[in-house]
């Protein structure tokens, strides 16, 4: 038998891509199987953890030092290929910091987040594959650090993870994607677009799962829901989620249709707030 928290924290720290691809499955194959323990060891304990393990490529920079390229150009697909890439490796350190880290949940929950650890290691391999058939490898560019910095900030508390991670990082793929699905259909990339499609339909899913353990959490501690993650929002993000939103992607990974609407508005007012301290 496994202690869960234990092997989340070795895959987690795990620096050999084709061992953490292999780790993230057989841990959620394990729990599955019945072959993990939730035990809170004393050589196991709750660390902080400013840097997962990740290998020594690709170089990580500033978010404005990653070039933007037209994905008319096959430089340009290859970098939103490593660049989306990238987010699903981050993803699985991201799943597997959410198993190791918060400990006072529901069984469920771990096996939620060992099933998104997973998917993403599945969608990071699609795409690692596709980069090589565009003779591009994974680390060849440079990328940056952001996701794992938003993991860092909300450390702290279960409920601003699953408000800020999966709810709002997450869910802006779902806003993005359908975009950059049709830019490159544009140029008839459509083995790009598969993958894409499948990243799409697993990541409706994820942003559920953070919506669904989200309302958990807010329901232990008697908190209204959507007026919690508008305050998170201004309090921890200091701004408005960026629109516009993929409306039916949204409503499916557990947002309300009046939340996306009181969304909108916040958008809407600190814009017209932006431009008015402008002027």
């Amino acid at each position: 038998m496994k202690n869960l928290y234990a092997a989340a924290y070795a895959c987690l720290m795990q620096t050999d891509l084709e061992d953490k691809l292999a780790c993230a499955r057989q841990l959620y194959a394990d729990w599955q199987a019945g072959n993990c323990l939730r035990e809170n060891t004393l050589d196991c304990p709750v660390l902080t953890i400013s840097m997962p393990g990740r290998p020594a490529k690709p170089e990580l920079v500033h978010p404005k030092q990653v070039k933007q390229r037209k994905l008319t150009t096959p430089e340009g697909r290859r970098a939103l290929l490593h660049a989306v890439a990238h987010i699903e490796f981050n993803a699985i350190n991201l799943a597997l910091d959410a198993v190791y880290r918060f400990r006072d949940l529901p069984e469920a929950y771990y096996g939620d987040w060992l099933q998104v650890a997973a998917e993403e290691a599945y969608h990071f391999s699609l795409l690692r594959e596709r980069l090589r058939e565009l003779d591009c490898t994974y680390g060849e560019l440079p990328a940056h650090n952001g996701l794992w910095e938003q993991a860092c900030k909300t450390d702290h508390d279960v409920l601003i993870r699953m408000a800020l991670v999966p709810r709002v990082l997450e869910a802006r793929g779902l806003d993005v994607t359908p975009g950059m699905m049709q830019r490159l259909r544009e140029v008839g990339d459509e083995p790009t677009i598969a993958i894409l499609e499948i990243i799409l339909r697993d990541e409706i899913g994820h942003v559920r799962i953070g919506s669904h353990w989200f309302r958990y959490c807010c329901a232990q501690r008697g908190l209204e829901p959507e007026a919690t993650f508008r305050q998170l929002i201004r309090e921890v993000l200091q701004g408005p989620l960026r629109g516009p939103f993929y409306t039916e992607a949204r409503l499916q990974a557990g947002f309300s249709a009046n939340e996306l609407a009181q969304l909108e508005a916040m958008e809407k007012t600190w814009a017209e707030d932006a431009a008015y301290r402008v002027k």
